[in-house]
C-alpha cells in the first residue's frame, strides 16, 4: 500500500489526458502513483495518438523509463520534487540542455521525446513537419497546428504530456497554443527576439512552470482589478471579425467577473514586419507601448488575425501580426484558450503584460478557466 488506504495506478485513472501536471506530482510525493505508471501512461497515449497527429520527432522511451525509476527512487528517499514524475515534451530546436529544460529536470519531470518543428529551408512553413509527413491540428486534421512550437503543442493538447517547452520568436509558442486550444506563455526578454516558455492545459501547470524558470510571480495573487485596454488589431493588422469576436467576449468574461476594469485607451502600433525583419529595435513601438503600460497592466488581442489554415500554407495572411511586436518590446505575452468560431476551431486571446509581471498573466489566465473550463480536443483519431 502507498501514501494512504489506496493503492493507485495511472492505468486506473481514465482520464489522464485531462490530469495536471500538478495533481500528477502531487500523486507521485504521495506515492499513490508511481513515475514509471505517468511515464508509460504518457507513452501509451503517444501510440495511440501520434501515427495521425505526428507531434513527435523523436521518442525515449527507454531513457525516460530510467529517468522515472530515478524519481522513484528519490522520493522514495524523502525528496519532494515541484513536478516529480510529470512527463513531458522537448521542443527539438530547444533540447534538453535549454535553461528552462534543466530547471524541469531539477524539479523532477521525466522527458519522454522531442516534438516537431518546420523545415528550417521553407520560408512560409513555420508548423512541425516531421519524416512522417506535417504536424496535424488535433482539432481538425486538415489545419495548421501553428509553428514552430507546433509539435510541444499538439502534444499537450492532445494528452499525451501535460507540459511541454517551447520557444518563441514571433509567436511560436502563443499562436500554435491558439490554434491547438491550449495555454502558451512567452516570458519577459531584455535581449534577442527569442524567449522561452510553457506550453499547457491549466494555468495551475503555466504557472508552476514559470515558478521554477522565471522565479515569482508579480502579481499573481492581486486582488484590485487589472487596468486592461483592447485592440482587435494594433492598429495595422488584418484581423477577421468572428476571430476579433470570441477574443473579445473572453475578455468581457473576466470583466464582468472583476478580473479586469477596462480602460478606453486607443491602442495603435506600427506594423513592426521591418523591425523584426531586420533583428534590430523598434523604437517607436516601444516609446507608445511604453506609455501605454502607463495607464494599463495588460493589452488583450486575438492571439492571431485569423483562423487555422491548410498545410498548403497561409497565404495573404500574417498569422504574427498581432505577436511579433511583443518579442521586439520584450512584453511577456500569453494566449489563452477563448472558444471556437464558427467552424469549431479553437481561437486565442492574446494577453500582454508589463515587464517582468507574468503573475499578471497566470492571474488572468486561472480566472478565465475558471469562467469557461478549457476543452479537450477530440480524444481519438484516425491514424492516416
Amino acid at each position: 500500500m502507498r501514501g494512504g488506504d489506496t493503492v493507485w495506478a495511472v492505468s486506473d485513472i481514465r482520464t489522464w489526458p485531462s490530469l495536471t501536471a500538478v495533481d500528477l506530482a502531487d500523486l507521485v510525493r504521495r506515492r499513490e502513483v508511481s513515475a514509471l505508471e505517468a511515464v508509460d501512461a504518457a507513452l501509451r497515449r503517444l501510440d495511440e495518438v501520434d501515427g495521425a497527429l505526428r507531434a513527435f520527432r523523436d521518442v525515449w522511451p527507454d531513457d525516460a523509463r530510467r529517468a522515472a525509476r530515478a524519481v522513484d527512487r528519490a522520493v522514495a528517499g524523502g525528496d519532494r520534487p515541484a513536478l516529480a514524475g510529470v512527463p513531458i515534451a522537448v521542443k527539438t530546436w530547444d533540447g534538453l540542455d535549454s535553461p528552462q529544460a534543466r530547471a524541469l529536470l531539477l524539479a523532477g519531470c521525466v522527458p519522454v521525446g522531442s516534438t516537431a518543428v518546420p523545415r528550417r529551408e521553407v520560408d512560409w512553413q513555420t508548423w512541425g513537419h516531421t519524416d512522417r509527413g506535417p504536424t496535424a491540428n488535433p482539432w481538425r486534421a486538415d489545419r495548421s497546428p501553428g509553428g514552430s512550437s507546433a509539435g510541444s503543442a499538439v502534444a499537450v493538447a492532445a494528452g499525451v504530456v501535460p507540459l511541454a517547452t517551447g520557444t518563441d520568436g514571433a509567436g511560436s509558442i502563443r499562436i500554435p497554443a491558439a490554434w491547438c486550444g491550449v495555454i502558451g506563455v512567452k516570458a519577459t526578454h531584455r535581449s534577442g527576439l527569442r524567449a522561452g516558455g510553457p506550453l499547457a492545459r491549466s494555468a495551475a501547470d503555466a504557472g508552476a512552470y514559470l515558478r521554477l524558470t522565471v522565479g515569482r510571480l508579480s502579481g499573481e495573487r492581486g486582488r484590485a482589478p487589472l487596468r486592461a485596454a483592447w485592440s482587435a488589431d494594433l492598429g495595422y493588422a488584418e484581423t477577421e471579425a468572428d476571430v476579433a469576436a470570441v477574443a473579445r467576449a473572453a475578455a468581457e468574461r473576466l470583466a464582468g467577473a472583476g478580473v479586469i476594469t477596462w480602460v478606453p485607451e486607443p491602442v495603435v502600433l506600427v506594423d513592426p514586419e521591418p523591425a523584426w525583419r531586420a533583428g534590430g529595435g523598434d523604437p517607436e513601438n516601444a516609446r507608445r507601448l511604453a506609455a501605454l503600460f502607463e495607464r494599463v497592466d495588460v493589452l488583450f488581442t486575438p492571439t492571431t488575425p485569423g483562423a487555422p489554415h491548410g498545410h498548403a500554407g497561409p497565404g495573404q495572411q500574417m498569422n504574427v501580426s498581432l505577436t511579433w511586436a511583443f518579442n521586439l518590446s520584450g512584453h511577456p505575452a500569453a494566449s489563452l484558450p477563448a472558444g471556437r468560431d464558427r467552424v469549431g476551431l479553437p481561437v486565442g486571446l492574446h494577453c500582454v503584460a508589463r515587464h517582468d509581471r507574468e503573475g499578471d498573466l497566470m492571474r488572468i489566465a486561472t480566472a478565465l478557466q475558471w469562467l469557461a473550463p478549457w476543452p479537450l480536443p477530440p480524444l481519438k483519431y484516425d491514424d492516416a
